[in-house]
This record gives C-alpha cells, structure tokens and sequence, in this order.
C-alpha cells in the first residue's frame, strides 16, 4: 500500500468506474481492502476486509449502479485519537489551505483528499470532532451525524457512546450527497429560521465576528442562548472516551508497542487514569443532554465556532487540543455541521450548526442558506 504525495491516501485502491468519487477513512471495512485504522500494529496484521461495514451499503448499490466509485482509503491519526491529524506511521497529511498548517484529525486524509480535489465527499467518523476539526482545518464541510443514525458494524471502534460516521465535502451539496450515500433517500429539509447564539470559551475576536457576521448575512433571527455547564462537559466526555478507548485497545497497545506510536501509547495511559471516573462522566452526560433540550427550546438550532481560534500550526499541534469545541456535541449524541465562513484575512473560520437528534436534513438545509449567502457577500 502506497500513500499518495500529500499522504492524505493510505490505499489508492480503486471501486467503481464512474460517478462521484468518494474517499473512505481507513477505519471502516471495504470488502477485499485491508482496514489499518492508521496503525502499524493493525496494518501488519490485516488481511482484506470479508465484507463491507453496514454504513457504506448505500455506497456500495451506488457503485454498482455507476453513480458513485471510491478513490481509495484515506489516512487519519493512528487509532482515529487525535485531533490533528498527525501520523507518524503513514505521512501527515498536507493541509491544501497552508501546508505549515496541521490538517486536523482524526479524519485527517478524508478532509485533506476533499479539500485538494481528490475526492468530492470524503467519509469519516468523529468521535471528539474527528469529521468537524479536519473541515475546519482545511475549509471544508462536514457533517457529525446523529450518535446511533449511521451503522457503526465493521467500523474500527474507538468510544463506542461518541462513535459516528458522517460526510465531508467542499460545498454543503456535496455533504448531502454524502449522506446520501451513507443513507439513501436522505434529502435536506427546510431551513432554520431562529438560531441561538452561544458563546463558547476564550473565542478568537475575528473567529467570534465572522460567526456573528454570517449568521446575519444569512438573514436568521438569533438568540444569545447559554449552555451553562460547558466548562465541565469537555472533561465528562474524556472520561467516558477515554475509558472506552482503553477498552478497545489497551490490549492491542500492551501486545505490540513497538508497533504502537508513543503519543497513542501515552492516550492509553492517560486513559487508564481517568477510566474511574467514567461513571461520574455519565451521570453529568445526563444533566447535558437535558441542558441541550433547553437551549434547542430557546431555538431550533445552536450556533458557534467549531474551532475557537485558526488552526495551528504543525509544530504547535498539540493546541488543537485548546481551541476545539466539538467533543461536547459528542457527549450530549447530536448532530452537527461545520462549514467555514469568510474572514478578513486568507483562513476561514467554521461556523458550527448544532441541531436536537435527527436534524441532519434541517443542519444542511440551514447550512446551505449560510453558503449562498458568503457566495452573495
């Protein structure tokens, strides 16, 4: 298996003939492909994937009806942990925005693949923001689907309670027609017309003003709107990630360190720490999705950055960590999408649109009111 030049590929491997092309993250099972999850230990031993997970059935119909064909299957950060796209094993995917730039993960090659062309729609999970983080990264959409709407059966596990698989794509058209592939039949709804402004921690000014700008210039009614156990929710969901994470391949990472890489090694270590404290961070998930159900009564949906300051750079990566306000969507199992909207200077920023449970028709159909209005702008 061979990366591409900008690593954002682990396997060029071709499906299909025609139709739009489509960039699968190695962490889910294509049939007669091998599934590495971005990890030498697991590449090593792989042999092609028996069958096809349950998310990409929709893809494959499209495939054999030649309306769809995969370009291959995309790097990410080793394991799906980490959110910026970093893997030592395969390359680090260049971002096309600014390659100085860390490409976000753990969707890392799927947004890269989209953002340069390669790809039209990029599949990728999320778990932390792993589908939300690399769009904003590298100016694109993507969807955070619903926890439970998309099959998870043949998906690498990472934390099975914050596991999704959603779309990435350059425009919001393209996401529906990801998630359409995800889930045949899938069509936007009508768009939002009253969206609550909240105001997340330490916002960059020209991040916070270019949010506030294209909500208005998309002609919503907002509403301030707070979530006012924030603070704690980042640290509820690492109990309940982690732990889960632990689970799932702590035993992989004791086996075979040496085919491990140390910063995944120290998240499993890290991991162990907090798992006693799992329990506590479900008790505290339950009074978070009970803080949502009010905020989405003050509204119909929820809007602020995706990331709170730019991307960082690829030396500074570990500020990703700092500046990522997604893994709290995770917690409380909603839909969000991030699309990026227009600064004064050359990076976006990523408006992030939150909805209740099985809003994804009514996210896009809001988010594309948003992109035909920066187009207008």
């Amino acid at each position: 298996m061979a990366a591409s030049d900008d690593h954002a590929f682990i396997d060029r491997t071709p499906i299909g003939i025609a139709g739009t092309t489509v960039a699968v993250k190695d962490l889910i099972d294509l049939a007669g492909l091998p599934t590495t999850a971005g990890c030498r230990a697991i590449e090593r031993a792989a042999g092609p994937a028996v069958a096809d997970a349950a998310c990409v059935a929709g893809l494959r119909a499209a495939i054999e009806d030649g309306t769809a064909r995969v370009v291959g299957k995309t790097n990410l950060s080793e394991l799906a942990m980490g959110a910026d796209g970093i893997n030592g094993w395969f390359g680090t995917p260049r971002n096309p925005l600014d390659p100085a730039l860390i490409p976000g993960g753990s969707s890392s090659g799927s947004a890269v693949a989209v953002a340069s062309g390669e790809a039209e729609v990029g599949i990728g999970s999320d778990t932390g923001g792993s589908v939300r983080v690399p769009a904003a990264c590298c100016g694109v959409v993507g969807l955070k689907t619903t926890l439970g709407r998309v099959p998870l059966d043949g998906v690498l596990p990472l934390a099975e309670s914050l596991d999704t698989v959603g779309p990435l794509g350059r425009d919001v058209a393209t996401v529906a027609r990801g998630m359409e592939l995800l889930e045949p039949g899938f069509a936007p709804a009508a768009p939002a017309r009253l969206v609550g402004r909240v105001r997340v921690p330490d916002e960059d000014p020209t991040i916070a003003a270019a949010v506030d700008r294209a909500l208005a210039e998309a002609g919503f009614e907002v509403a301030e709107v707070a979530l006012p156990s924030w603070r704690s929710a980042l640290e509820a969901a690492y109990w309940i990630g982690f732990a889960e994470s632990v689970r799932n391949n702590g035993a992989l990472v004791d086996r075979e360190p040496e085919l491990i890489l140390l910063r995944t090694r120290n998240a499993i270590a890290l991991g162990r720490e907090l798992a006693p404290r799992e329990e506590e961070g479900r008790r505290f998930q339950r009074g978070w999705e009970a803080e949502f159900a009010v905020a989405l009564g003050q509204a119909e949906l929820l809007a602020w950055p995706t990331l709170a300051g730019f991307p960082p750079s690829l030396e500074n990566f570990a500020e990703i960590d700092n500046i990522s306000r997604t893994m709290e969507v995770n917690l409380a199992g909603l839909p969000a999408l991030s699309q990026p909207v227009p600064t004064p200077g050359p990076l976006p920023a990523s408006l992030q649109l939150v909805g209740p449970a099985g809003s994804e028709e009514r996210l896009v159909a809001t988010g594309a009111v948003v992109e035909a209005a920066n187009r207008r702008g």
